[in-house]
């Protein structure tokens, strides 16, 4: 005899409930097929697409000032992002530079990343902000955020709208196919972790962690405009700024060390 379809779905939520209190939000991705290497290889294809409409549009941007700044912090970061990444598979880092007024930044996962010229010229960001920007994102790509957001979708039947690290892109054009970095929140949870990891990059790699502060600060400032995307998924609220204050005694040493 056929289960009703009602009960053949409540037999599944629970199931599902079982799943996730056994394997968390990661393993469950692993399970439909959305393992580390598989989603880092499907965000390459989708990033190579992006990067290519932006080409097409003229809003690449390969030569600026700004541009140049934001590879070589980018460059100087790589090698402790390396360092720090335990997902078992290598990733391979890359950043574009994209010509436009917003105030964002994303990384997709396996390391994909974009920033826009506006984040660094509106807000006038020193190279030591920029840091805590690439840092804080490179962090969601480096804990898989993305793909937490997947095992969490599957388990409650959101189907294919599914976040990854891409805050503020389109998600027509970052979909992995089925809206896999459609532009989502992360967790507040998620956030605090970004913002920790990052700030570490950046004192590994000479960077001053307390410039990660007046970032969140400045955006903060600018809260409620139209054009400030990053900030509906970063929010500088007080508590992530006293967050990192608590932290600096202990990284500051890092960065004395390591500064150029």
């Amino acid at each position: 005899m056929q289960m009703p379809n009602k009960q053949i779905y409540k037999k599944q939520l629970m199931q599902l409930g079982a799943i996730m209190a056994l394997t968390g939000c990661t393993s469950v991705a692993d399970m439909v097929g959305y393992d580390t290497a598989s989603l880092n290889e499907a965000a390459a294809k989708n990033y190579s697409q992006v990067v290519q409409q932006a080409q097409s549009q003229r809003v690449l941007d390969n030569t600026s000032h700004t541009s140049r700044r934001i590879k070589a912090v980018f460059e100087r970061l790589k090698p402790y992002a390396n360092q720090a990444n335990q997902t078992g598979t290598p990733f391979n880092w890359q950043m574009n530079v994209f010509r436009g007024n917003e105030l964002n930044a994303w990384a997709m996962p396996g390391g994909k990343m974009a920033m826009y010229t506006g984040m660094v010229e509106r807000l006038k960001l020193t190279d030591d902000e920029i840091a805590a920007v690439i840092g804080h994102e490179m962090t969601h790509a480096l804990l898989e955020h993305g793909k937490k957001a997947i095992g969490g979708q599957v388990l409650t039947g959101l189907g294919g709208s599914i976040l990854a690290g891409a805050s503020g892109v389109d998600a027509n054009i970052v979909g992995l196919g089925t809206d896999l970095l459609a532009s989502k929140p992360f967790s507040r949870h998620q956030e605090s972790e970004a913002d920790a990891g990052g700030v570490r990059l950046m004192a590994q790699a000479g960077y001053n962690p307390e410039a990660a502060i007046s970032v969140w600060e400045k955006m903060s400032k600018l809260e409620g405009s139209s054009s400030i995307a990053i900030l509906s998924t970063h929010p500088a609220n007080q508590t992530r700024i006293n967050a990192i204050r608590r932290m600096l005694p202990e990284l500051m040493p890092i960065y004395q060390k390591n500064k150029r």
